[in-house]
């Protein structure tokens, strides 16, 4: 796959990539394991029979998430929610490994869903530190920011899941540590990008002023699957 082509379908690059090792497949549908990651793939132009398999492979009512700048559900599907993003890529970044960030693994997942029940930066679920590595920040023994890797097309990775308790904003760790997971990820010779939702404007505005562009626009649909949608 091309680049251009890698970046425009990044969850399906990823499943098919370096994270094949957590692909559930059925046909041409590819999905996370449900508590790995909430998202889900298809093709760059699915058919009916692409949808067919995505219902197959998600079960009848359970919920999924699917980049999809283009993509349209057919009847069979319901859509639960929709959220505007804009995908930004390295153009200059001036990483900078923090001394102060330490690695977060399995016994830190419940401090880290505490923090992300707090703060709300994105889908983070019992094995999402699975996915790359997660870097925190502690005050007095609390885990009180984090940041940490997510999407994997190849050649690139998503920094994501970047969060502060609202008692310690306003001190640059949210900074600190998109720098220190990007040096990690320019150290291993790939390129940091980043998705952000379109209303995070504060956020964007960070990652713009830090060396992240604009690549394109997008969008997340989460989506539920009906009874007859599998057979449809």
């Amino acid at each position: 796959m091309s680049e251009q082509h890698v970046l425009d379908n990044p969850i399906r690059a990823s499943l098919l990539g370096p994270h094949a090792h957590f692909a559930v497949r059925h046909g041409s549908a590819v999905r996370y394991p449900p508590d790995v990651c909430p998202f889900v793939a298809l093709p760059d132009e699915p058919d009916l029979g692409a949808w067919t398999d995505l219902a197959a492979l998600v079960g009848p009512d359970a919920t999924a998430a699917v980049s999809a700048p283009r993509v349209e559900p057919p009847p069979g599907w319901e859509v639960l929610a929709e959220i505007a993003a804009v995908q930004l890529v390295d153009a200059g970044v001036e990483v900078d490994p923090d001394p102060e960030a330490v690695v977060l693994g399995p016994a830190d997942v419940p401090e880290m869903l505490a923090l992300v029940e707090r703060t709300r930066p994105g889908p983070f679920l019992p094995r999402t530190v699975e996915m790359g590595t997660y870097l925190g920040i502690r005050h007095g023994g609390e885990l009180v920011a984090m940041a940490g890797e997510r999407l994997h097309p190849p050649g690139w990775t998503e920094i994501s899941a970047v969060c502060t308790d609202v008692r310690f904003r306003g001190r640059g760790l949210a900074t600190r540590l998109v720098l220190a997971v990007a040096a990690g990820i320019r150290e291993r010779g790939e390129i940091p990008l980043m998705h952000a939702a379109v209303s995070n404007v504060n956020a964007i505005r960070l990652y713009e002023s830090l060396g992240f562009t604009l690549r394109r626009h997008t969008r997340f649909v989460g989506l539920r699957a009906l009874a007859d949608a599998a057979v449809a």
